[in-house]
């Protein structure tokens, strides 16, 4: 009896400063547990409640915590979570599997394969990205693991216009664009965290699986998972994304990550008696 939880991180499960959103008067914020540090600065954060949350999450017999993220493996290996170290981590939207902080070859090949018959190349579609962004709000462009690609950009300068135009050149070509804070990702269509979530349940024997994520690259993996949460904030709730098993929550910020693991943290305890 195994409950696989898939959370997203960024924006999900841990929050830069800029996107905590802290709402409370000063005196009565919460206290904050800094999880990340890059290039010696503090990064992401989790309310110390949250990060209690989690250590019993992960620690619980029964249940296996997945960390789920479009980060690379190096960026994601960044990230010091409090509890026992994950198992399984999916990273790079799905296109690294990570076994006990390995990747796993067999996952790597046979993601290469169903990307090289159902899109088109990363190349073409990196050369077009740098061809038609605009050095005014252009600040980075990367590729990811060999897998995908995306532009960091000044976001109050990036024309609406653009993006729906890439959206659309980039649909065609099956690929997905989502747009996250500074990021524009543009991710091929077959690349999924879905299809990863449903590889470790099957190694795992998982019989229930719960999920949580705010960005249109996390829309499979929320519609897959039996239970999945959608915080106040992010690409899916501004445009009023809903879908079956999917419970939207009212709070956003780093209060929507702490409410997260207590949904996690009570539906995994109530599957788990159930069965007892």
């Amino acid at each position: 009896m195994t409950v696989l939880v898939a959370s997203d991180l960024d924006r999900t499960l841990i929050y830069s400063a800029a996107a905590l959103a802290l709402s409370t008067p000063d005196a009565l914020a919460p206290r904050l547990l800094c999880v990340e540090v890059h290039e010696s600065k503090p990064l992401s954060f989790m309310t110390e409640s949250a990060a209690g949350l989690l250590a019993a999450l992960a620690a619980e017999p029964g249940v296996l915590f997945v960390p789920t993220t479009t980060r690379t493996r190096k960026q994601y290996q960044r990230i010091r979570f409090p509890g026992p170290a994950a198992s399984y981590a999916i990273c790079a939207n799905g296109g690294q599997l990570l076994v006990d902080g390995v990747p796993d070859q067999d996952w790597r090949r046979s993601t290469a394969r169903r990307l090289a018959e159902s899109c088109a190349p990363l190349e073409e579609v990196h050369e077009h990205l740098l061809a038609s962004a605009d050095p005014a709000w252009l600040r980075k462009a990367r590729v990811a693991e060999d897998l995908f690609a995306y532009l960091v950009v000044e976001r109050p300068l990036l024309p609406a216009a653009w993006v729906k135009e890439l959206t659309a050149w980039a649909d065609e070509r099956g690929w997905s664009v989502s747009l996250q804070g500074r990021k524009i990702y543009a991710v091929p269509r077959p690349l999924t965290k879905s299809a990863a979530m449903a590889e470790v349940a099957r190694r795992t024997g998982a019989t229930l699986t719960l999920a949580a994520g705010d960005s249109l690259l996390d829309a499979d993996l929320l519609q897959a998972a039996d239970q999945s949460w959608l915080p106040g904030h992010g690409e899916l709730a501004d445009v009023g994304w809903s879908a079956p098993g999917v419970m939207p929550l009212a709070l956003t910020g780093v209060a929507a990550g702490e409410e997260i693991l207590r949904c996690f943290d009570r539906a995994a305890k109530q599957h788990l008696r159930a069965a007892e």
